[in-house]
């Protein structure tokens, strides 16, 4: 394979660095443009299996409200991202939802279950 180069703006902390990756498949070769030791741990990362956190929300049936926010317990796969959006839109949840409670496990075989992030009490 031949090297390329490939833009990244990083994730990682505040400071969103711009990094031009330069790589051979999932070799990386170069990295410019970090101002942290994260940066290029994440270039690696998004390279090769890039991930990211999901928040969305469900249904609730009998809540004070029709929604509850909720979030992937850790990152999922990039290319999972709408899948999993669809599905998270066929569950509906029965007040009263806890904070921290598992909507959704092992959300499409992942290992990564999907939580409530706040409480929902009965109307």
């Amino acid at each position: 394979m031949a090297e390329e180069t490939t833009k990244i703006i990083c994730i990682t902390c505040p400071m969103g660095c711009t990094l031009e990756v330069t790589h051979d498949g999932d070799t990386i070769t170069k990295v410019v443009g970090e101002e942290c030791k994260r940066g290029r741990e994440y270039a690696q990362a998004e390279l090769t299996d890039p991930r990211r956190m999901v928040t969305s929300t469900a249904k609730v049936k009998g809540g004070v409200h029709p929604l509850v926010p909720v979030y992937t317990a850790a990152p999922i796969p990039k290319p999972l991202i709408f899948d999993l959006l669809a599905t998270l839109r066929k569950v509906e949840l029965q007040a009263p939802v806890k904070e921290g409670q598992v909507v959704l496990e092992n959300a499409l075989d992942t290992g990564i279950d999907v939580l409530a992030s706040r409480n929902m009490p009965v109307a």
